[in-house]
């Protein structure tokens, strides 16, 4: 009996801790000012809800780059937040491009992600960065992250973790984009 309360008093502070560091906000940068690498991508095949985008011809726009894959749990259920955050800014100079960069074989096949796309409703652009090309390019380690682009087309800041309509991160992010889409372009 002692041993068995010891475990559940253990898995207890296991699950608190990992609550608080390891969910939105847990590692938050904001990124020294540096040119945003290029879309590593532009075969037409690599791209769904649009035709091949290079991030030069966003200038002028505030771009959220948001890494996901779909059999991630925390990258699907920031999709609520990710779809209405795109409703409530879509008549500003706001852009969200996804890149599904995936950890299994099967998240490789495009049909795949084609029916994810749908069952999530999501509307933006997503790349398919399947040899993860644009994953390393951006220094990325994690999924979801979240990346924001000014409108000179500079790294601005980066979030990791599942986001939520009104919870911190989500707040963080959004100042964040506010703060960028105040701005005026060079």
């Amino acid at each position: 009996m002692k041993r068995n309360l010891t475990g559940f008093i253990l898995g207890l502070a296991s699950v608190f801790l990992i609550s608080q560091f390891a969910t939105p906000g847990f590692a938050r940068n904001k990124i020294t000012p540096s040119i945003a690498p290029e879309f590593t991508h532009s075969d037409e095949q690599d791209w769904l809800n649009s035709k091949p985008l290079q991030l030069g011809d966003m200038r002028g726009q505030v771009v959220l780059v948001d890494f996901w894959t779909f059999d991630c749990w925390n990258c699907y259920r920031s999709f609520p937040w990710l779809n209405d955050l795109e409703k409530r800014l879509a008549s500003d100079d706001f852009r969200i491009i996804g890149v599904h960069t995936p950890e299994f074989e099967h998240e490789k096949l495009r049909g795949n992600i084609v029916a994810k796309i749908e069952e999530f409703q999501l509307k933006h652009p997503v790349m398919i960065d399947n040899d993860f090309s644009y994953w390393r390019a951006m220094g990325n380690r994690y999924w979801p992250a979240f990346y924001l682009i000014d409108k000179d087309g500079k790294m601005a800041a980066s979030f990791f973790g599942e986001t939520h309509k009104g919870d911190r991160q989500a707040k963080a992010i959004e100042k964040a984009i506010s703060s960028l889409l105040a701005e005026t372009a060079k």
